[in-house]
């Protein structure tokens, strides 16, 4: 049984672990080769794009893919979408593992955006030092606000268009809850800006945000594709997997 699995993600990786060495399973995971220096999960790894939902309709066929697993970042764009046209045309099981999203607690102040060109939008009226944690990719839509100060983290240098005041902190989680503290204090951030990528390697700067009175700006998730099966965690992915193998066990 050979299972393609869609992701450099947390979920996607643990998912590779869970199902490493187990008999008759043949595994790939697929990374879209956007960060430098991946951390690589067990088995077999491809890098980059597929061609569109085209290219990974014929990946599938050609490598003979008995199961698909689209493991994704949230944010991942258009690719859901490519992965549930690909398996329905080649007839390939699919499996959506989406880490559930953050939901606001008590003291959260949060403001909800539909895209980064809207969080950019609100920026202004919540503060002036800004502490962007939405990756390197996507900083144009802040370009223009030349009145605020940020600082962008991210796994890999950005590149132009972005602010012309702007500190970069490259590193990559998971972030530990006194470290997001000392940040937001050593910087003296009076708002927050992130994706609303659910998961715990980055959901301490939201506590962190609470603790210190700081709004946080949150864009919402895109679309996703209706009628695929979904689980929340690696471990219903993995026993997904094993089901159709013969070893639920």
């Amino acid at each position: 049984m050979h299972v393609l699995i869609l992701g450099g993600t947390t979920e996607a990786r643990r998912l590779a672990e869970l199902l490493y060495a187990t008999p008759g399973l043949d595994l790939t995971s697929s990374l879209a080769g956007r960060v430098a220096g991946p951390r690589l999960p067990p088995g077999g790894v491809r890098v980059g794009g597929f061609g569109g939902a085209e290219g990974l309709t014929a990946w599938l066929r050609e490598h003979a893919v008995d199961a698909l697993v689209d493991a994704t970042h949230p944010f991942a764009g258009s690719m859901s979408f490519h992965a549930a046209w690909a398996a329905t045309t080649a007839q390939v099981p699919l499996l959506a593992l989406r880490r559930p999203g953050w939901a606001p607690v008590p003291g959260d102040q949060w403001y909800q955006a539909d895209s980064l060109e809207a969080a950019a939008e609100l920026l202004p009226l919540y503060g002036r030092r800004a502490f962007l944690t939405t990756g390197r990719t996507g900083l144009a839509a802040f370009a223009h606000l030349d009145e605020m100060w940020f600082l962008v983290r991210s796994v890999d240098a950005p590149e132009p268009p972005y602010p012309s005041r702007m500190e970069v902190l490259l590193d990559r989680g998971p972030f530990p809850l006194d470290g997001e503290r000392e940040l937001l204090r050593r910087h003296r951030i009076d708002v927050l800006v992130t994706k609303d990528s659910g998961g715990g390697a980055t959901a301490p700067k939201l506590t962190a945000a609470r603790e210190a009175g700081v709004p946080v700006v949150v864009v919402r998730r895109p679309p996703v594709p209706e009628g695929v099966a979904a689980v929340s965690g690696p471990e219903e992915a993995a026993h997904w997997i094993r089901k159709r193998l013969g070893r639920a066990d």
